[in-house]
C-alpha cells in the first residue's frame, strides 16, 4: 500500500481477507486513519481504496479498506468459478 501524507509512504502488510468491495490487512502503520486514500496491490487486485477503519491493539495494527478504483481485478472465487465452467465446457463440448 502507498499513500501521501504529505510525502509518499509505502507500507507492506499481510492480507487477511478480501471481498468484491474491499479487503482487510494487518500491517505496522498506525498512522492510517478513516477516510485516508491509498493505492494498493495484492494477489487478487490493485487500485485505489479508502480506509474504513483501523484497529490498534498493542503493536498489532489492522485496517479495513473499501475499494473505489480498481484495475486487474479478479476475486479469488471468480477464478475458481471460471475454471470450473471451462472444465465443464470442455467435457460437454459446449461454449460459454
Amino acid at each position: 500500500m502507498s499513500f501521501a501524507d504529505p510525502l509518499p509512504v509505502t507500507i507492506s502488510g499481510q492480507l487477511l481477507d478480501t471481498s468484491r468491495s474491499g479487503f482487510r490487512a494487518a500491517h505496522q502503520c498506525p498512522s492510517l486513519h478513516t477516510g485516508m486514500e491509498v493505492s494498493f496491490e495484492h494477489a487478487s487486485a490493485s487500485g485505489n481504496a479508502r480506509v474504513a477503519w483501523t484497529r490498534i491493539a498493542g503493536n498489532a495494527v489492522e485496517t479495513g479498506f473499501v475499494i473505489y478504483g480498481q484495475r486487474d481485478v479478479e476475486h479469488p472465487t471468480q477464478h475458481l468459478r471460471r475454471r470450473r465452467m471451462e472444465g465443464r465446457s470442455a467435457r460437454t463440448g459446449s461454449e460459454t
